[in-house]
């Protein structure tokens, strides 16, 4: 029942945030009619059409990405439609009059239930919400245990609390329309106004700009609100997502990062962007102000092996401030925040600080204890690195999220955290201000490096988020029969809008990823982004590729792990940069070819 309301009011907030804006003018163009045969079956059907759609989604079944191929193009015709008839009243007439006796009159003219509900349903087919973290948490339990009544039915829950605020605003709407209609006599003016808006809204999103303008200009604050909301009263280890993308039509195609592994709940929430979580609040000399005791610091036992250290225990780390860094190392976004906690374990080892990595895996290639000791020696971590592949500690911290720090002060109390990436200047501050408790007098500050794959991503244009390529959280996939799941199947490739991607060749998906049983095959991706990653695996021997970005070499936009041809080879168990534009941020179709089989694709990433 928590979540259920939490789900609606996570809904009643998406009208603060400018996703709603192509649903507008379908909700307003009820206006001025009766509400209960008018707008309330307009909403209500939005909503039962988006649960029901999510839903099917979620799962990734291949007849439901083949009906999201089609779904919205009807979805898109019937409301273009609508907006005509608003906009010119014989057309309306004569396009009714065959279904009076049936009360669909859509038009604008009429009154009917039936038509109302029609429409909804339509918007609902079209309707991508910006993903907070409370849909984030909805979508990522569907994706990994299934679809199901209970899932259903918190879907059904979110869009119902965004039809309540719709609702509120119609109601207001109505009576400004009827104001306006009697006072001032335009009403038809008016209705053609609506008209118009209807079609802009038709064209807005069939351009696809409630998924990649509106998603850069949607609100942190309503991000925010949610998070709050989840950590005040969301339940115990619960996946909470962490500002995504908008959701990019009625399959959620190109949608919020869906991740397996530890949480209770299936799966922790991969953080992309900014910090979740913000710093400390501040005092006007910029120090932070007195720091909260959140808990007490659990001890670490459960950690399968410890890298350049003996295992150590919270007992030894008293009199020490601890920062506790939970990471996995094919993770972009702990990959880029690796550099500061790096610097900081230099800058302030020698006053009391012990930095400890906590490896929490997300793929199984990860669990493997001599890929993560290369991935430590590759990245030059020195402090001491602790292998969760229980995920032991990661229960015992509650933990959701990668990256997540902790910070924990010499009387083993937990004083701070902070979720993904940013925010680096406040938590040296708490660093800082810990070690000053403990009687340490820092003098110095982290000098950070960052560079290469760790160099900090331009989430300004950062349109495309974590797209995974495996059956258990794959979203986005536009070939025309879905995804075989754990057999063989000869894939087509097909055209695509932002954020779809399709295999071509023969594959096996899996839960984790699709693996290519035959040379030549490839994946295509369209994507917005200035750095564009794929996690890899070579299987049994390396395995060449090439990368073609708009079907040329990428050149000066070669990413790391290519040369300018676009050649590279697939050698260990990773995360490749496989493209890294060197001048203005654009919409880009990317595809890889693999020489030969063996070939492992799991997730792409962005920044």
């Amino acid at each position: 029942m928590t979540l259920a309301l939490l789900a609606w009011l996570g809904g009643v907030l998406t009208i603060l945030s400018p996703c709603i804006l192509p649903v507008l003018p379908f909700v307003f163009a009820r206006a001025g009619k009766p509400f209960l045969t008018n707008g309330l079956p307009m909403l209500a059907g939005m909503a039962l059409a988006f649960a029901a759609v999510a839903s099917l989604a979620a799962v990734g079944g291949g007849w439901a990405v083949t009906a999201n191929g089609w779904g919205p193009g009807i979805a898109l015709l019937l409301l273009g439609l609508f907006g005509l008839m608003l906009l010119f009243p014989a057309l309306s007439e004569r396009l009714t009059r065959p279904l009076v006796a049936l009360g669909n009159r859509t038009s604008g003219r009429g009154e009917g239930v039936f038509g109302s509900a029609a429409l909804g349903v339509a918007t609902g087919l079209l309707w991508a919400p910006c993903a907070g973290p409370i849909l984030g948490l909805i979508l990522t339990g569907a994706a990994l245990n299934g679809a199901s009544l209970a899932t259903t039915g918190l879907l059904f829950a979110y869009a119902s609390g965004a039809a309540t605020a719709l609702a509120v605003a119609l109601l207001a709407g109505g009576r400004v329309f009827a104001l306006l209609k009697r006072s001032l006599g335009f009403g038809e003016g008016l209705r053609r106004g609506l008209g118009a808006l209807v079609l802009a809204g038709v064209a807005a999103i069939a351009l696809g700009l409630d998924t990649g303008l509106l998603t850069r200009l949607s609100t942190a604050s309503t991000n925010r609100l949610e998070a709050a909301l989840l950590t005040r009263f969301g339940p115990e280890g619960s996946t909470v997502m962490q500002t995504a993308p908008a959701m990019t039509g009625p399959a959620m195609t190109g949608g919020p990062a869906m991740t397996g592994g530890p949480a209770m709940t299936g799966g922790p929430a991969m953080t992309g962007g900014p910090a979740m979580m913000a710093g400390p609040a501040m005092t006007a000399k910029g120090q932070p102000e007195a720091l909260p005791v959140e808990g007490q610091m659990p001890d670490l036992t459960g950690a399968v092996q410890w890298l350049n250290s003996p295992p150590l225990t919270a007992a030894q780390l008293r009199g020490k401030v601890v920062l506790i860094d939970f990471w996995t190392y094919s993770c972009i976004n702990c990959l880029r925040a690796l550099p500061h906690v790096q610097a900081w374990d230099a800058a302030y080892r020698d006053k009391g600080l012990v930095v400890i990595g906590v490896h929490a895996p997300e793929f199984a290639f990860e669990k493997n204890p001599a890929n993560v000791e290369k991935a430590v020696r590759d990245l030059g971590i020195t402090y001491p690195v602790a292998l969760d592949n229980d995920y032991a500690l990661w229960r015992a911290f509650s933990n959701r999220y990668w990256p997540a720090h902790y910070f924990i002060d010499a009387k083993g109390q937990i004083r701070h955290h902070h979720f993904g990436e940013g925010g680096y200047e406040q938590s040296e501050q708490v660093i800082r201000s810990l070690l000053a408790e403990a009687g340490a007098t820092p003098d110095t500050t982290a000098q950070v490096q960052a560079a290469g794959v760790s160099a900090p991503a331009d989430m300004r244009d950062v349109l495309s988020p974590e797209t995974y390529l495996g059956h258990d959280r794959a979203s986005g996939n536009l070939n025309a029969e879905g995804l075989i799941a754990d057999q063989p199947h000869r894939y087509t490739a097909t055209d695509l809008r932002l954020n779809e991607w399709a295999l071509a060749g023969d594959w096996t998906v899996g839960a984790e990823a699709a693996r290519l049983e035959a040379p030549g095959g490839g994946v295509t991706m369209r994507f917005h982004a200035r750095d564009l990653h794929l996690v890899l695996a070579p299987g049994a021997a390396p395995v060449p590729f090439t990368v073609t970005i708009d079907g040329q070499p990428p050149g000066a936009d070669a990413g790391l792990d290519v040369d300018a041809m676009g050649r590279g080879i697939v050698t260990e168990d990773r995360l490749y940069q496989l493209y890294r534009a060197k001048g203005p941020v654009a919409d880009h179709l990317f595809e890889i070819r693999f020489d030969a089989p063996g070939v492992q694709a799991f997730a792409f990433t962005f920044g």
